[in-house]
């Protein structure tokens, strides 16, 4: 497989080299040339399936041309060492839990498969090494409004030749969040920076272009914009589609995706390509409400990002937008008018402000005894909104309420039991690097490492 720039004017790469690089020399993301239809034989028989088999089905239709066979089934079933269950909320409306892999948060998936897919290409078994050219360590950089720094970090905890750097914005992440990549050590950094995720995002996507920080480190990402990232996450779906056609409830089925930095639903978005069956989607906001507003009127106008009890969809420059725009335009051969409308008939948008993610979370509670985080809250009312007769409805619950615990317990009045892998993490202390959001000091902080 073959992956060109959403930009136009960088080469085009294979997949190792879209991964190490993470983003394109244009400052493109990279996207596949082609997206391979799944067997209809694969669908048929889908439901007895279990989930590690689904996944490794759907990676090898991405991957299997760029890994070994043997070596991705590895890659999959390691990683998807826990399931993601789907739980019946009320008589329409399911919630796919994706919070019990070791962070207890959906990004784990894409930063396990990540992890063991760079290892595999710096390893001298997979015929293509890295560390065979030169004997610098690949210096991963990932910007964070909340799980993916915890899912990154420890994904990559302990990796030799790979050194992990977390940047996130000050005060702006749950403390149990943070706790997650702050107290671990080792090759992990955390980066605190004086500004809001966009801040960070923007960091490292100057870091990427800086030719000489790129002489003297190598540097990639872990953020949804590595391909390695977010097309795992597509599993999920697969995995939703499967579990609900066992119920014999897949025929009219909607999918809700609480949408940040829109990997998520972009991964779901190439699985419908892939053939998943899925009726149509709606990307729930909270207030960062960029990509709503595409939808209502055509324009893409991303602004500075709001924060919000769902701190991690903060964000007011979706990377991914770009991958949507680039699929659906079918990389450029139809023009604004047609490419919205072509996004219009399949997905559809939602916001909510803090005051209705609190009134969604007790609402929920008091009927039906579901304790929402304010993530999965945004994908539940969505759903709650705008079903349709005769749909079913699946929202994404994206991470274990306990790592909102101060905002889910005073919302809900509740005590919330925090697990013991939690627990571990708050035991730790604190080592994190004071940095503004000027990338001068940031570029002089990775030049003297």
């Amino acid at each position: 497989m073959k992956y060109y720039s959403t930009n136009g004017q960088a080469p085009i790469a294979d997949l190792k080299k879209a991964v190490v690089k993470g983003l394109a020399e244009d400052r493109g993301l990279y996207m596949p040339e082609e997206i391979y239809k799944l067997p209809r034989q694969f669908f048929d028989n889908i439901e007895t399936m279990k989930f590690q088999d689904i996944a490794y089905n759907v990676a090898s239709n991405f991957f299997g041309d760029d890994v070994d066979g043997d070596a991705l089934q590895d890659i999959v079933y390691d990683t998807l060492s826990f399931d993601c269950p789907v739980v019946k909320v009320t008589d329409n409306i399911y919630a796919l839990e994706l919070f019990h892999g070791p962070t207890l948060a959906f990004k784990d998936v894409g930063a396990r498969f990540m992890a063991r897919l760079l290892r595999y290409f710096t390893s001298t078994t997979s015929g293509t090494s890295i560390t065979s050219t030169t004997s610098k360590p690949i210096n991963v950089l990932v910007a964070t409004s909340g799980d993916t720094g915890s899912a990154v970090a420890n994904g990559f905890l302990g990796v030799e030749g790979i050194h992990v750097y977390v940047l996130y914005p000050k005060g702006k992440v749950s403390p149990i969040q943070e706790c997650q990549f702050t107290t671990l050590g080792k090759n992990i950094t955390a980066i605190e920076v004086d500004g809001v995720f966009d801040d960070c995002q923007a960091l490292v996507k100057s870091a990427f272009m800086d030719a000489e920080l790129n002489q003297h480190m190598k540097l990639t990402s872990a953020n949804s914009i590595n391909v390695a990232r977010f097309l795992p996450q597509a599993f999920y779906y697969f995995n939703a589609y499967a579990r609900m056609k066992a119920l014999g409830k897949a025929d009219e089925l909607v999918m809700c995706v609480p949408s940040g930095n829109f990997g998520n639903i972009c991964s779901a978005l190439f699985g419908h390509e892939m053939g998943l069956p899925i009726k149509r989607f709606i990307a729930a906001n909270n207030a960062n409400d960029i990509f709503y507003k595409y939808l209502q009127t055509g324009k893409y106008e991303p602004k500075a990002s709001i924060q919000t009890l769902a701190n991690a969809m903060d964000v007011g420059d979706p990377s991914n937008f770009a991958r949507i725009l680039n699929l659906y335009s079918k990389n450029g051969q139809r023009n604004a008018e047609e490419t919205h409308q072509a996004i219009t008939s399949l997905i559809s948008g939602a916001t909510y402000s803090d005051d209705q993610i609190r009134k969604t979370m007790q609402q929920c509670y008091e009927e039906t005894g579901y304790v929402l985080d304010p993530h999965g809250a945004c994908g539940y009312q969505a759903l709650k909104d705008g079903l349709k007769p005769g749909e079913i409805g699946v929202f994404c619950e994206t991470a274990h309420p306990a790592k909102f615990k101060e905002k889910v317990d005073d919302i809900l009045g509740t005590d919330i039991e925090i697990p013991a892998r939690l627990k571990a993490f708050m035991e730790g202390e604190k080592q994190s690097v004071a940095m503004s959001k000027d990338f001068a000091d940031f570029k002089a902080y990775l030049m003297r490492q």
